[in-house]
C-alpha cells in the first residue's frame, strides 16, 4: 500500500499547470455567470410580460434547459452548432478558441434558465399592489419593474442566485469534455502521468469544496446586508 504523497502536485510544471487551470475555471465561471444573470433577468421579465407568445417562448426555453443534461447541451453546441455556421465563421471561432467559447455559451444559456426561474419567484412574491401603486404614480410597466419590483425581487431571490452560482462553478468542470484546460482537465492529466489518483483528485475535490464554501459565505454576507427590514 503506497502512502499518500501530495508532493506530486509540486513536481515539475505541475504548480503552473494547476494555477493556469484554476484561472481558466474562474474565467469560465465569471463569464458564464455574467451572461446567465443578464439573460436570466431578461427571460424573467419576458415571462412576466402580458404576452402569451413571450411567456410560451420562455417556458419552452426553461423546460429545455432544465430537463436536458448540461453535458448533452455542451456537446450540441461544440459538435453540432458549428456545422450550421458559414466556413469563415467557423475558422474565426476556431482561431479564438472554440472550446472555451462554446463551453461558456452552453453553460451560460443553461444556467440562465435557472436564474430566470429564481428571479421570477422573487417577482411573484412582491404584492401586486406595489406594481399597481407604481403605475398609479405615472411609471410605465418597465419603469415599475426596474425601480420598484426588481430591487426587492433580487433581495428575495438572492439565496437562490447563490445556489445557482455554486452550481455554475461546479458545472464548469464539464468543459473538460470538449478540451477546455480548466482545473479538472489539468488535474486529470497530472493523474494520468503520475498515477497518484487519490492525491490528485482529493486535491481537486478540496479546491472545489473550498471555493464553493467561499461563494456561499459571500452570498450569506450579501443576504444579511441586503435583507429587507421587517417589523
Amino acid at each position: 500500500m503506497n502512502p499518500i504523497d501530495f508532493s506530486v502536485l509540486l513536481r515539475g510544471d505541475n504548480p503552473q499547470l494547476i494555477a493556469k487551470g484554476l484561472a481558466t475555471t474562474f474565467e469560465l465561471t465569471a463569464a458564464a455567470w455574467l451572461l446567465a444573470v443578464v439573460l436570466g433577468t431578461l427571460l424573467a421579465l419576458l415571462r412576466m410580460a402580458p404576452n402569451r407568445a413571450a411567456q410560451g417562448f420562455v417556458a419552452g426555453y426553461v423546460e429545455y434547459h432544465q430537463n436536458v443534461p448540461m453535458l448533452v447541451q455542451l456537446f450540441l453546441w461544440y459538435f453540432g452548432i458549428p456545422t450550421l455556421l458559414p466556413g469563415d465563421w467557423q475558422q474565426w471561432i476556431n482561431r479564438q478558441g472554440s472550446e472555451f467559447f462554446f463551453a461558456f455559451f452552453a453553460i451560460a444559456l443553461a444556467m440562465a434558465a435557472y436564474m430566470s426561474e429564481g428571479l421570477r419567484g422573487g417577482i411573484r412574491s412582491i404584492p401586486q399592489s406595489q406594481l399597481e401603486a407604481a403605475r398609479a404614480l405615472g411609471l410605465t410597466f418597465l419603469q415599475s419593474l426596474r425601480q420598484v419590483v426588481l430591487p426587492q425581487a433580487v433581495r428575495i431571490a438572492l439565496p437562490t442566485f447563490v445556489n445557482h452560482t455554486v452550481l455554475l462553478f461546479k458545472n464548469s468542470s464539464l468543459a473538460m469534455a470538449v478540451g477546455v484546460a480548466e482545473l479538472t482537465y489539468v488535474t486529470r492529466d497530472i493523474e494520468s502521468q503520475s498515477f497518484r489518483t487519490v492525491e490528485v483528485y482529493l486535491f481537486t475535490t478540496l479546491v472545489y469544496l473550498g471555493f464553493s464554501f467561499l461563494i456561499m459565505a459571500g452570498g450569506s454576507l450579501a443576504e444579511r446586508r441586503l435583507r429587507i427590514p421587517t417589523r
